[in-house]
């Protein structure tokens, strides 16, 4: 595409499209045609970083002294947006991060409820009373906002991870600087103008695209941002939050995740099948929540493995614009390059690659980062593999002789964050639940997602923080300030405290 025909987006900056002050841009590209260039976008730095927490400082007041319902209804009127355009902007992620379109249309919806979830709030912003041990007093609580917030996300669900952090923000009067993914910057410029076009005041949320070196190490060192959500990896996760920690501020970090799925011998096969296949190669494995193990209890195992390769080996590699694709591009090269690398770690480990393993190439699929659906078996615990996030179509299969076993190699990973098991054994179900280290568990439902009514997050080095969604999102946007009233018609000697 012609440099001429390129679209140049800005940031949003006090209600105002401005572009970076350091005069520079970078340009994204369509992970299926890598030579297509989507857009051109800000490369900011750490001025336009403090440009953007001052906006939110200013206008500040203002929204946090907005009812909460009055608050809502700019969400109610975001989500009927959102809705009328779903379609062009379910495209704009496929095109961006490559997903399937169908994949990218449950986003779009599920970033809905999200916020019709977080309007509703807005009428149940709920403290509570309780009864004083002193005479002629009453002793409640209320929630406060933190004040300005900064939202940093990933490039694997550019609309519904912001969404999720953003909606319930506002609700609770806080005013937000968002810094999207550097990838995926075009669907947070989308996500932007709904929130302007919904009557969002001047300032009350920023948008900043860049390098999170710049922008985001500003965002989380400016005394005047209080509280910081971030969704990314381990290492950046663990970083922010001990920085933040020095800094006084209140941080939620949803890091990483070797999610695994376990199979009994009494399980409907048919139906754990598909789950596994789902949640290893949809959306090309790169969700939090992806199944990326498999444990499989030793009377099924060579059954599971000829049925697992044979559905794997049907499944259509493509274009994700294209409805019969099940899996899609990488998002980009270097995810590719990661993918790829992680592959030939685990031939050079000693593992057995049963099905895959290569890049997909010929005809259109040079033009994209493809690489086929990978299994592996004869996979050693201590091997990379095993222990480290993919974040690709990698699956890897161990065998164990029984629940106990296979909790065992399930918890063998320093991560956390979403589990499943198969099978028809209550008795069996719930000691799982009860010992898996997992902050998110199934039974007989694959790995994948959660209800946004629902709190969302891990253990170990998947998450630290309060958990995302639900009530845990408005615990985590606001603080909760004691009030205590005497009423009582004259001085007396009160009560000590104890």
């Amino acid at each position: 595409m012609a440099t001429s025909q390129v679209t140049r987006y800005n940031n949003y900056i006090g209600g105002q499209w401005v572009e970076a002050g350091t005069g520079r841009t970078y340009s994204i590209y369509n992970p299926a045609s890598k030579d297509t260039v989507l857009g051109e976008f800000q490369t900011s730095g750490v001025e336009d970083a403090l440009k953007a927490v001052d906006a939110a400082q200013e206008a500040l007041a203002g929204w946090a002294g907005t009812p909460a319902p009055i608050r809502a209804g700019v969400l109610f009127r975001a989500i009927e947006i959102l809705r009328q355009r779903g379609d062009d902007i379910a495209r704009t992620i496929t095109l961006e991060e490559g997903k399937p379109l169908s994949d990218a249309q449950g986003e779009v919806k599920r970033a809905m409820n999200i916020m019709e979830y977080a309007a509703g709030e807005g009428r149940r912003m709920f403290g509570y009373t309780t009864p004083s041990e002193l005479p002629d007093t009453v002793a409640y609580t209320v929630r406060r906002p933190l004040g300005v917030v900064a939202i940093i996300t990933p490039w694997n669900f550019p609309i519904a991870i912001p969404a999720w952090k953003i909606a319930p923000a506002l609700i609770c009067g806080n005013t937000i600087v968002f810094k999207p993914a550097s990838a995926t910057p075009w669907s947070a410029v989308k996500l932007m103008e709904v929130f302007e076009e919904a009557g969002l005041p001047p300032g009350v949320m920023n948008m900043v695209t860049g390098p999170g070196a710049s922008v985001g190490n500003a965002l989380v060192e400016s005394p005047l941002v209080k509280g910081i959500s971030f969704t990314g990896s381990t290492e950046i996760g663990t970083g922010i939050y001990a920085q933040g920690a020095g800094l006084l501020k209140k941080v939620q970090c949803e890091m990483g995740g070797k999610n695994a799925v376990i199979l009994l011998a009494d399980a409907d096969l048919d139906k754990a099948l598909g789950g596994i296949i789902q949640g290893a190669f949809g959306s090309t494995g790169q969700r939090c929540t992806a199944t990326s193990r498999v444990i499989v209890e030793e009377p099924i195992y060579d059954q599971f493995m000829e049925e697992l390769i044979d559905r794997t080996s049907k499944l259509k590699i493509g274009d994700g614009l294209d409805p019969e694709v099940d899996v899609s591009p990488l998002a980009s090269k270097s995810q590719f390059d990661i993918v790829m690398e992680y592959i030939g770690m685990g031939t050079e480990e000693g593992a057995d690659l049963v099905y895959g393993g290569n890049s997909v190439t010929g005809g259109i699929y040079d033009q994209g980062y493809y690489i086929e659906p990978t299994i592996f078996t004869g996979v050693g615990l201590d091997m990379r593999i095993a222990q480290e996030e993919i974040f690709g179509p990698v699956l890897t299969v161990f065998k164990a002789n029984d629940l106990q076993d296979a909790i065992q190699i399930s918890n063998s990973v320093k991560f956390g964050l979403s589990s499943s098991v198969y099978t028809k054994d209550l008795t069996q179900a719930f000691e799982y639940i009860n010992t898996v280290e997992a902050g998110m568990v199934h039974v007989n439902a694959p790995t994948l997602g959660g209800e946004v009514h629902l709190p969302f997050g891990g253990l170990k080095s998947s998450g630290v923080g309060h958990r995302e969604q639900g009530t845990e999102a408005v615990a985590f946007f606001s603080e909760v300030i004691t009030v205590y009233i005497d009423h009582a018609a004259s001085a007396r000697e009160r009560a000590r405290f104890i």
